[in-house]
């Protein structure tokens, strides 16, 4: 670190013991730094690199001197992004640990949809003994709705089961040994050939309430939900009418909106959901510290910053 790195306050805003792990690598690893938590915030002026879930309101007036956002989580949409500095980088995380959970989670909810454990869980709460005819993963076709690190991670790992992969995201993508499909157009094809559907798309306003009546009634009856995205996108009130209607099937649920669901919400009880607390993927304290000071030595460096947030797109 340079002269001006050492003057430098890296600020974290988040949980408060999980910014007691990154203060412990960011001791061992870059000493010269002046690492707080908020809300010891030192001098604000000297605050150049802030790591935040939700930042403080007027960051601009608060901290003059920001040079880098960083998000402490996959996602950007808790950012007004109208509200931040717009010369100053905004960097989501992109921390292993994120992808790697993911990928268990999403495994998981294919396979115990692929292997009907659902229907089999209501039939030991009735004590009924049915088999259920088993099918092979390759006539099991997986639709994932974002191309991102995530999804294509996701991806890359059912495809190793034997399942009829694909993928829709808003630009043309090329996977190898998955079928590809973008933008309006693409969409109804992509939906029409999906038996469970897992939505790992960003928050924008193009996507937000994405999850309707109107996309379900494109995807084949009977088919499933894994929705790991953000509870924005889905429009609870069609997803429970398309359940009832038994257009979809089952869904497996990590994330709501709000979070978490109030007492008494249809969700909570329906016998064809599954439902979690958005624990899908959680980033890794000490890893995300140390990709966060990967990113910090790009930046003085001059180089691309990992995760770094196009404000035209949204992600």
């Amino acid at each position: 670190m340079d002269e001006k790195d050492q003057e430098a306050t890296f600020l974290y805003k988040a949980d408060p013991e999980r910014g007691r792990i990154w203060a412990q690598v960011f001791a061992q690893e870059a000493p010269e730094i002046d690492f707080r938590v908020w809300p010891d915030i030192g001098d604000p002026a000297r605050v150049a690199y802030l790591a935040a879930w939700e930042p403080p309101d007027d960051i601009a007036e608060r901290f003059p001197n920001l040079r880098v956002l960083f998000s402490t989580g996959a996602g950007i949409d808790q950012f007004d992004l109208d509200a931040l500095p717009a010369e100053v980088p905004l960097v989501r995380m992109v921390e292993p640990g994120i992808i790697d959970g993911m990928i268990e989670y999403v495994v998981f909810s294919v396979l115990a949809l692929h292997r009907d454990m659902p229907a089999y869980r209501r039939q030991q709460a009735c004590e009924h003994w049915q088999p259920i005819q088993v099918r092979t993963a390759a006539s099991r076709r997986v639709g994932v709705l974002g191309l991102g690190s995530l999804g294509q991670a996701v991806l890359a790992r059912l495809k190793l089961f034997g399942f009829d992969c694909a993928g829709w995201a808003r630009s043309p993508r090329t996977i190898e040994g998955v079928r590809t499909f973008s933008g309006t157009d693409g969409l109804a094809s992509f939906l029409g050939g999906t038996d469970v559907l897992v939505c790992l798309l960003p928050l924008t306003d193009e996507t937000r309430g994405m999850l309707c009546a109107r996309l379900f009634d494109a995807l084949p009856r009977g088919a499933s939900l894994v929705h790991v995205g953000r509870g924005q996108h889905l429009r609870d009130v069609d997803l429970l009418a398309a359940l009832d209607a038994g257009q979809i099937g089952e869904a497996f649920l990590d994330v709501t909106d709000p979070e978490p669901l109030p007492p008494g919400h249809a969700l909570w009880r329906h016998p064809r959901v599954w439902l979690t607390p958005h624990i899908a993927s959680m980033t890794q304290p000490e890893s995300a510290a140390r990709v966060v000071l990967d990113n910090l030595h790009r930046h003085r460096d001059g180089e691309p910053l990992l995760g770094l947030v196009d404000r035209g797109k949204g992600y």
